[in-house]
């Protein structure tokens, strides 16, 4: 602890305020709120017992600290949602913004409402239902919902509809009342929507009396095909039926979350039911440098609720929460009624919790065990692989290099960079090759060498930084010209061939090979990378070949030269268009006569007998 946060610390006061910790060079690193500032900030450097690793990684960070006195704590809590948007702290809880869930939407401002699925949510006085996920998709409620009543699809302007218009294909198979056309009072639909809506808050009963009538009523006139849609129908509904939560009233709508940590990673699983069912849940890996998991849980519930989220009437949580009264009040008021939150003791609701807190769990281990085959495919492999060559230090930048051509034609080269494991794709570079006559892969290697070690001082910042290993595919002959390469341009590196056939490594100097495992970590890395350099030299060697076959095509036709070409593909640019492009738009292209014009037609449009 610095001289600076020591004297900080004696002077932080009592009150309630949020606390903002900044590295040396300034950086905002987390933004927290306190019920006290002094008892707060002073946890984060008092003794290291009990702190989780990350947590201790980003205290060791801290250079200084301010903090702002707020009037209460709600006060507080609105503000550290405000900064935390605005400065977007790397160690704060940052909720993804694709993590928008699907809603169902009724928009009660129009006078005859559609319902449509959104993934955003609007203070616009429609109705909203939802999140929708697993197991029960917002599709699949839609489809239950058009199949039993016969609700509007279209986006016509229903207070201002065109005087010609007439009802479309879905009043026509007797899916649509087509109110466009007044069909139906503005009273009559509406009691229509009202079902719909007593549907989506979990009264089940009207739809299943609905689908099951038209069913029959379908197969008494033996319209097979239907009754199997109704019928399907009908299995979504027993779907949606049987996750009725028992004990539950089933007009209740509930949030559970529940977080487990390891003290490197967190997870929160989550868990929603709606008219008293439930519908599914999610599963979210989260960064909160808190000190304590029942405040990164509550940090991650105030995120969400600021989010593109729905508020529900009551909020179950795994861990206590330093102040239940306060994150009640604070969303009470967000949403304009009561709002209960709880850490429940006992019956279906406790149960609920421990579900979403075995799934987090489970969740957890997943990502420990993604975590370790990440990282034994990549840094792990570098270890391993700097360890198999005997090499001085880790080699976190490899670079490889493949030849391609056919018959000694369109002769390139590429160089892939994998650094500390992984693919650096911004750092790859591919060559033509200029010096070599006919098919010499050997040569061409050493031409592509000699021209990456020029450019060592280069701008370029994959040119000029320097590998700690190179790969070349090939055997001895092509570490033998790769050799060569660096002995003329007065360079050395760590250097290796990887032979395809037996996946044999041939070092400099050494006549018999290294051959590894075939599981590997470090053989696996090299095979990574040499695939990749060969993907890379193919694409760009066929690439390459298809504009010189391209141009070669054209220059057959009279009057077209290396220019007239440029000019073709600069206006069309494709040969597919070329070709199928009339004599009137190829004489529209500046610098192209009506003779050479109709010469590239006929040449594509003359048919041999």
């Amino acid at each position: 602890m610095n001289e600076i946060i020591e004297q900080k610390l004696k002077d932080l006061p009592e009150n309630p305020g949020v606390y903002i910790m900044k590295s040396e060079s300034g950086e905002i690193l987390y933004i927290g709120k306190a019920r006290s500032l002094k008892n707060r900030v002073r946890q984060y450097f008092g003794s290291p017992k009990n702190k989780t690793t990350k947590v201790l990684i980003m205290v060791s960070k801290i250079y200084t600290f301010d903090y702002i006195i707020t009037h209460n704590e709600i006060e507080a809590l609105v503000l550290e949602n405000n900064l935390i948007k605005k400065h977007k702290p790397p160690y704060n809880i940052l909720l993804k913004d694709d993590k928008n869930y699907p809603f169902i939407r009724i928009n009660m401002n129009e006078k005859f409402p559609k319902i449509q699925v959104v993934r955003k949510l609007a203070k616009d006085g429609a109705k909203y239902f939802g999140p929708y996920m697993q197991g029960i998709s917002a599709k699949e409620i839609m489809e239950l919902i058009h199949s039993a009543f016969k609700l509007r699809t279209c986006n016509i302007n229903m207070d201002n509809p065109p005087k010609s218009h007439r009802p479309c294909l879905n009043n026509h198979i007797g899916r649509c009342l087509a109110p466009c056309v007044g069909a139906i009072s503005h009273e009559q639909y509406m009691e229509i929507i009202g079902e719909v809506i007593k549907f989506l808050q979990g009264n089940d009963k009207s739809i299943e009396r609905i689908i099951k009538e038209k069913m029959l009523q379908a197969s008494e006139k033996e319209e097979f095909e239907l009754a199997i849609y109704y019928r399907e129908r009908l299995k979504v509904l027993e779907k949606l039926v049987r996750k009725q939560v028992t004990a539950l009233p089933n007009d209740l709508d509930m949030d559970i979350f529940a977080l487990a940590s390891d003290g490197i990673n967190t997870v929160v699983s989550m868990l929603f039911v709606r008219g008293g069912k439930l519908l599914g849940g999610d599963k979210q890996l989260i960064n909160d440098l808190s000190l304590d998991c029942a405040q990164s849980l509550e940090n991650f519930v105030y995120s969400y609720y600021n989010g593109n989220s729905l508020l529900v009437s009551q909020i179950l949580v795994n861990e206590e929460f330093e102040d239940f009264e306060l994150i009640s009040r604070y969303l009470s008021e967000k949403k304009g009624s009561k709002v209960f939150v709880a850490t429940p003791i006992m019956g279906v609701r406790k149960q609920l919790v421990d579900m979403a807190y075995a799934n987090a769990k489970d969740y957890l281990v997943k990502c420990k065990n993604q975590e370790e085959r990440v990282y034994n495919m990549t840094l792990g492999a570098v270890s391993q692989l700097q360890q198999a060559l005997n090499l001085p230090i880790p080699p976190n930048r490899i670079e490889c290099y493949d030849i391609s051509n056919i018959s000694g034609t369109d002769k390139v080269s590429s160089m892939v960079v994998f650094e500390n494991g992984e693919k650096a794709g911004k750092m790859y570079r591919k060559f033509k090759i200029k010096t070599v006559e006919g098919s010499n892969d050997f040569a061409s290697m050493k031409e592509t060498l000699i021209r990456r070690f020029s450019h060592l001082k280069d701008d370029d910042m994959s040119f000029s930084s320097t590998p700690d290993l190179i790969v070349v595919d090939g055997g001895k002959g092509q570490l033998k010209y790769a050799l060569q390469a660096m002995e003329e341009s007065n360079v050395h590196f760590n250097i290796i061939s990887l032979a395809e056939r037996e996946e044999e490594i041939y070092l400099p100097h050494i006549s018999e090979p290294l051959v590894l495992s075939k599981d590997s970590q470090a053989l696996r890395l090299l095979q990574r990378i040499r695939d990749e350099a060969h993907r890379f030299a193919i694409t760009y060697h066929r690439n390459l070949r298809g504009k010189r076959q391209t141009k070669s095509e054209l220059l057959q036709i009279e009057g077209v030269g290396d220019s007239t070409v440029k000019k073709l593909f600069a206006t069309f640019k494709t040969l597919s268009a070329i070709k199928n492009a009339s004599r009137e738009e190829l004489a529209e292209v500046k610098g192209i006569s009506d003779k050479v014009a109709t010469n590239i037609y006929q040449f594509y449009h003359t048919v041999i007998d």
